[in-house]
């Protein structure tokens, strides 16, 4: 009778514990780390072999659409005096040097209307290139320029030397002929070698400024047809520069100095408008400078067409949720042999947290050839069959499988929706673990940890 109540109360091996077990399984979730780590490197590879395709193509089609103009500049001259002694006579000569320096003016008024169409056409290997067409119109005027307030005589200014220069990034991306009226008077654009090694420039032959109309003025208009990628800039020289801009690109982001009018932008599935009113007095530099055009790309404005979250960006994040899912299912595993004692191997452990890490390259295996919404339907799918039907061997019942298929449902499912959320994310987030932990608390309270 003794002996009988000593082995009742004789201590479990250490090993065969519960707080042995829990141990081991918290070991084999950061072992699993190892090669979630390597799913996670080659997400990143396969991420940046998409960047690299992108920019090959990009490069050939067109880049980003930056513009600065048009600038109407006149040649001027400018003197230099140096004083010269005759050797033999001792006389001071004055030796009087012309040179030619040139001012530039900015238009008294601006305006752009473009149209931005998508083409999504481009394709090399498993990746689309997202890129666009640029229909964008400008006109606007010129005034006489005063050149006193520059210092500058009227004599010596070059009035039949002007001509109007236009500068953009994209030079050969350009796909319309550059014509540019002036008054009724058409005039054409020539590409100009210059040292900027961001813009093209492009200017028109000389012509006489004293084209002028009666009210002072040189109004122009001309029209330019981009194939670019990424963004549509500009720099707003105009004393008023009003910038209209239509897309059926469904997610754009308006970036730069200056915002884009909030009581007429619209942004749909469809597409977005944007309009932008500039004055001079919002923007600190001049209308006119000497010597050369100043550099105002900090003043750059506009839109830039982005992919919200791309495929790959979908795969990182849902492989970031890969320790807590691999956690919470060795939990739940975990409180069903704790609670039925039903013993479960290391081993056992092990194949199901491989099988949760075979998630990963299934849905971006899946991914490069469809959609990540399907790709996310068919790992999840074929994982959760997996460890379900695993289960029926290890757990002997149809209970306990049938509630881990659902409790991994649920916790795909709330992955999944966070992963799609943008704004509301981390409140999602925050909610759904809250929730789980209480489950968790909930559940685990049937555990007898005293005996173990």
């Amino acid at each position: 009778m003794e002996n009988s109540e000593n082995q009742e109360h004789q201590p479990t091996n250490f090993f065969q514990s519960t707080t042995a077990k829990l141990i081991m399984v918290g070991i084999l979730t950061l072992v699993l780390l190892i090669p979630l780590n390597f799913v996670q490197e080659l997400i990143f590879e396969r991420s940046e072999r998409k960047k690299e395709v992108v920019n090959e193509v990009t490069e050939l089609w067109g880049t980003d659409v930056h513009f600065y103009g048009p600038t109407l500049r006149i040649p001027y001259k400018t003197y230099t005096e140096t004083s010269v002694v005759d050797a033999k006579t001792k006389q001071v000569q004055i030796q009087k040097t012309t040179y030619i320096d040139y001012a530039y003016f900015f238009p008294e008024q601006l305006k752009n209307k473009s149209d931005i169409k998508k083409n999504t056409s481009l394709k090399r290997g498993l990746y689309n290139n997202v890129v666009f067409t640029a229909n964008m119109n400008f006109d606007g005027y010129f005034v006489k320029p005063n050149f006193e307030k520059l210092e500058i005589k009227n004599e010596d200014i070059l009035w039949n030397k002007a001509v109007i220069v236009v500068k953009t990034t994209n030079l050969k991306s350009i796909k319309s002929d550059l014509n540019i009226k002036l008054n009724n008077q058409t005039f054409v654009f020539e590409s100009k070698a210059q040292d900027d090694k961001f813009y093209g420039e492009l200017e028109t032959n000389n012509f006489d400024y004293n084209l002028v109309n009666a009210d002072g003025k040189i109004n122009f208009n001309f029209s330019m047809l981009y194939n670019g990628s990424n963004s549509v800039k500009f720099i707003p020289v105009g004393k008023t520069t009003t910038i209209n801009i239509d897309s059926d690109w469904e997610s754009p982001s308006f970036e730069g100095s200056f915002a884009a009018n909030t009581d007429s932008k619209t942004i749909t599935e469809k597409g977005f408008h944007a309009d932008w009113k500039v004055l001079h007095i919002n923007r600190p530099f001049a209308q006119e400078h000497l010597e050369k055009m100043p550099n105002l790309n900090e003043f750059l404005f506009g839109v830039k067409l982005i992919e919200t979250v791309d495929e790959y960006q979908q795969n990182e994040r849902a492989s970031k949720y890969g320790f807590l899912v691999i956690g919470l299912t060795f939990l739940i595993f975990f409180l069903i042999q704790s609670i039925s004692k039903i013993s479960i191997h290391i081993f056992q452990y092990s194949m199901i947290g491989l099988a949760l890490i075979m998630f990963y390259t299934l849905l971006i295996s899946i991914t490069e050839h469809s959609s990540f919404t399907l790709a996310y339907i068919i790992a999840t799918i074929s994982v959760i069959v997996m460890i379900v039907l695993y289960s029926f061997s290890i757990l002997k019942n149809r209970k306990f499988p049938l509630f881990i298929g659902a409790s991994l449902t649920a916790l795909y499912t709330f992955i999944f929706v966070i992963i799609q959320l943008e704004n509301y994310a981390l409140l999602v987030g925050s909610i759904g673990l809250f929730l789980i932990l209480g489950a968790v608390m909930y559940f685990s309270r049937k555990i007898d940890w005293k005996n173990n």
